[in-house]
């Protein structure tokens, strides 16, 4: 079938306020997905990765092992579903009890589903940092959670910061899957369009180039921290002996 690209140029300009909010939409729903996943990530990732030290007492051992199990059955379930059905489920099921509206829901689903992924990668990140670092702390007197929050944190970001950014572009692209509950962002703004004029094709093609602008814009960007959180100052040493 012929693609007509005047036609679809010109949807775009004619649907370009519809466009724009959906456009603003997506970015909304990734930005907060991904900071509010990554604190939340964080937590699940420092309980998994709590050690069981021989000399807890049997309640706080129990603890530990209850909070690797929960967060562990949290990621194992968050990971194994949609996120399209993990988004109409929790929204029909917590609607009469909190009473939310579509954009609330969105906001949340998005954010408990990417933390089971930060999670991970979070750990991974912890795990990756010499465990003599952890020692050297406590040798100082530093509690777990100063210890991770002042020592192991920042390092275990900036270790997996090439992953963090993934999952930004990840949600770029997976926001489209709230449309199940209906929430208004880009995808779901190309179907309000290609439905009033039937022209399914001109229109998906003026939303997948609109998709990928924004991931590549993304990406640059995220190329851009990363180089700045790597980079170094070197100092040369000039010999003045010779």
């Amino acid at each position: 079938m012929k693609i007509d690209f005047q036609y679809a140029w010109s949807q775009l300009i004619n649907n370009w306020p519809l466009f724009w909010y959906g456009i603003k939409m997506t970015i909304a729903f990734a930005v907060v997905g991904t900071l509010a996943g990554l604190i939340i990530g964080l937590i699940i990732g420092a309980i998994r990765c709590v050690p069981l030290d021989p000399l807890d007492k049997p309640v706080t051992r129990f603890f530990k092992r209850l909070g690797r199990f929960i967060t562990g059955f949290y990621v194992w379930v968050f990971r194994g579903t949609p996120m399209m059905v993990q988004a109409v489920f929790l929204y029909y099921l917590f609607k009469p009890v909190l009473h939310w509206n579509n954009f609330t829901a969105g906001m949340v689903i998005i954010s408990v589903n990417t933390a089971a992924y930060m999670a991970e990668i979070i750990r991974s990140g912890i795990q990756s940092i010499d465990p003599g670092q952890m020692e050297a702390a406590k040798s100082l007197g530093m509690t777990n959670t100063q210890t991770m929050i002042s020592i192991i944190f920042p390092q275990a970001i900036k270790n997996t910061f090439p992953s963090l950014g993934n999952q930004f572009i990840v949600n770029i692209k997976d926001s489209c899957m709230l449309n199940a509950i209906s929430v208004v962002e880009l995808f779901f703004q190309a179907q309000s369009v290609a439905g009033t004029n039937m022209r399914y094709i001109e229109v998906y093609l003026v939303v997948a180039i609109l998709y990928l602008i924004l991931t590549t814009v993304a990406t640059f960007v995220l190329n851009y921290v990363e180089k700045k959180i790597n980079k170094t100052n070197t100092v040369t040493i000039k010999d003045n002996c010779a």
